[in-house]
């Protein structure tokens, strides 16, 4: 089947069948005594930090403020130090919820937290994006994980690892042309409708500022991920640190009611 007629017939499918796919990955949560490291493939050795440190001036989508501060509370005036934040929800190493590409999605606070632990397949396609800034993570890519590692587990997060976090302290992040078109690398919407399709992941990240490459305009890949009850976590830091199998993800969505993402402490336990 061609890769259109793939992206066609799910989204057909998740136009006629929305309220089943927003339900089943997205089912009531475990307590939390009942969760596990069970996914991890053996006993953590160490933590990897896979959040960026956020300021105002961190690279965001819109090229706006991640964040502004107003210091109303210092510790010479007043004995204490409180900010008062307003914030993006879509800035540094941050979730997108269903909600944020879909009209009655599941927001952020309204995600499982046994969905947000989960085991995290790393696709490296560095070689690719040092090429071409618009590569993307395909259906092949993936076969040669699974080729080398074996099946994707279910419930796991698979993230692109395209070396592009070495660039967030320069331009080079969103790397945007003249006329202010963004070249980084996403991940193919053929892939995205493949994973549906075989239904055993929860969740796509990337290092880059979005799961679609940089320069797509209709984000076909946000509109066939979320709206089928995934969550995407984007701007992730420290994948050159991990296996490509093997590790665990903890995603520390914040729970805000009503949030169509928001900033993450994300970690990997290896």
């Amino acid at each position: 089947m061609c890769g259109a007629c793939v992206i066609e017939a799910v989204k057909q499918r998740m136009l006629s069948r929305r309220d089943v796919l927003k339900a089943a990955p997205l089912a009531a949560a475990a307590p939390a005594a009942a969760l596990s490291f069970a996914h991890a493939a053996e006993a953590p050795r160490h933590v990897v930090d896979l959040t960026h440190t956020v300021s105002p001036e961190f690279p965001t989508y819109d090229g706006g403020p991640a964040y502004t501060v107003d210091k109303r509370f210092n510790f010479a005036e007043h004995g204490i130090n409180a900010h008062f934040v307003t914030i993006n929800e879509h800035a540094g190493t941050h979730l997108d919820a269903p909600f944020h590409f879909s009209a009655d999605g599941a927001t952020v606070d309204e995600i499982p937290i046994d969905k947000l632990v989960c085991p995290l397949a790393v696709i490296d396609i560095r070689e690719k994006a040092a090429a071409d800034p618009d590569a993307s993570v395909t259906p092949d890519d993936i076969a040669a994980w699974t080729a080398a590692h074996g099946p994707l587990p279910d419930g796991a997060c698979v993230a692109l690892f395209s070396g592009w976090a070495d660039r967030v302290e320069s331009d080079g992040f969103r790397n945007a042309d003249e006329a202010g078109v963004q070249h980084y690398p996403g991940f193919h919407a053929e892939t995205a409708a493949m994973l549906l399709a075989e239904g055993a992941v929860a969740g796509l990240a990337s290092d880059t500022l979005s799961i679609d490459i940089g320069a797509s305009r209709t984000f076909d890949t946000h509109y066939l991920w979320l709206p089928a009850g995934r969550w995407g976590l984007e701007a992730v830091a420290g994948l050159d640190q991990l296996p490509a199998a093997g590790a665990t993800l903890i995603a520390g969505a914040p729970k805000r009611k009503g949030g169509t993402g928001g900033p993450t402490r994300a970690l990997a336990l290896v």
